[in-house]
């Protein structure tokens, strides 16, 4: 491909480059945390679909620049700006994005996603479909979109719905994030690299021998240098309550149960979600919670039309415009969610958003 003997372009937003036969894809606007923007989605896009029909790309490796974030989302702001403006950005962004998502899950060839950092949101849709999630103990995992008055996209509702037990509703309604070694508990991440030995990683990815299959070569070297289990995964400790509270039927309640817990080992946890669950929109939190349980029986393809769905309605009717006001444009922190309250929302409201939503794949996800 011609674009391949280009010479890397060291300050592109995203770097592409082929080396021992693997394509490297490297997140480059480490001062915006790599959020993703339009013209980074359409890049990824390109290359992935390039190397997929290029019999000398064996493997692809995606990576971040800077010590902060691989990816903290997507570029937020000018989707606020878009739909105040009345322009077709924001609906543009979400088909090409969802699309590049399900193309790394539908890949042909072995992926290895390289996480050090914030993996939030947008980025979480990069990372969760690729072969071999790889995190440093320095990651924090989270799809935190209700604390904007938004829900859990980018195939939110097709990963999370598949964590163990009531895990990936947990983490979808309250937004909390995920340290390493509660993404390897709850199989966000299959494993994990020190930070130090990134490099020496990297040396090792150039100086593979392809004599065996791509993707067994390449789990041989991702076994031999990282961990599947860390200490001190929080999930694990409160998985029992986490399973108990968030299977019940609606968020008001998860939160009255919440409000009533009396055993000391769970009541500090219980009150710190309750705060949680409180500075978060009702309306975002309970499409969440719908939309998360609708996913375990939906296929991937089926996800993201449903997503896309929500999408298409909720910059109108949902919070994200009143969240991200207050938390990134004006930042007063103190957004007014409509309802205010779990208690003054009716579940009539939280249905009408899935009404008419397409069961077949949409067009707009191109497979590779």
């Amino acid at each position: 491909m011609e674009f391949d003997t280009l010479p890397l372009d060291a300050q592109a937003p995203v770097t592409a480059q082929v080396r021992n036969r693997i394509g490297h894809l490297t997140l480059n606007q480490p001062a915006t945390l790599n959020a993703l923007t339009l013209p980074m989605i359409r890049t990824l896009h390109q290359h992935l679909q390039a190397w997929a029909d290029d019999p000398e790309v064996l493997a692809v490796v995606l990576r971040a620049e800077g010590e902060k974030a691989f990816c903290a989302g997507g570029d937020i702001r000018s989707l606020y700006n878009s739909f105040q403006a009345g322009d077709s950005l924001h609906r543009v962004f979400f088909e090409e994005e969802y699309a590049l998502d399900h193309c790394l899950h539908v890949y042909p060839k072995p992926t290895v996603a390289l996480m050090d950092g914030l993996v939030l949101g947008g980025g979480m849709g990069l990372v969760q479909g690729t072969t071999f999630r790889v995190i440093t103990g320095r990651a924090k995992m989270a799809m935190p979109e209700v604390g904007i008055g938004y829900f859990p996209d980018v195939g939110g509702s097709y990963f999370l719905s598949r964590l163990p037990g009531q895990l990936g509703v947990y983490l979808g309604v309250t937004g909390v994030q995920a340290r390493a070694a509660d993404a390897l508990y709850a199989g966000l991440a299959d494993a994990c690299l020190p930070r130090e030995s990134l490099e020496a990683f990297d040396q090792h990815l150039d100086a593979l021998q392809w004599e065996n299959n791509p993707g067994e070569t390449l789990r041989m070297l991702v076994t031999s240098m990282t961990a599947k289990l860390l200490p001190g995964a929080e999930l694990k400790a409160m998985r029992r309550v986490i399973d108990e509270y968030f299977a019940l039927p609606d968020i008001a309640s998860i939160r009255d149960a919440l409000s009533r817990e009396d055993r000391p080992a769970y009541r500090d946890w219980a009150e710190e979600t309750i705060k949680v669950l409180d500075s978060r929109s009702p309306l975002a939190m309970a499409v969440t919670l719908e939309l998360i349980r609708r996913g375990r029986s939906l296929s991937l393809a089926q996800c993201f039309a449903l997503e896309l769905h929500l999408d298409r309605q909720w910059f109108a009717k949902g919070d994200i415009m009143e969240g991200v006001r207050a938390l990134i444009i004006d930042k007063d922190k103190t957004p007014r969610w409509n309802p205010p309250n779990i208690e003054a929302l009716p579940h009539a409201q939280v249905l009408a958003f899935f009404d008419g939503h397409p069961v077949h794949t949409l067009d707009t996800l191109a497979t590779v």
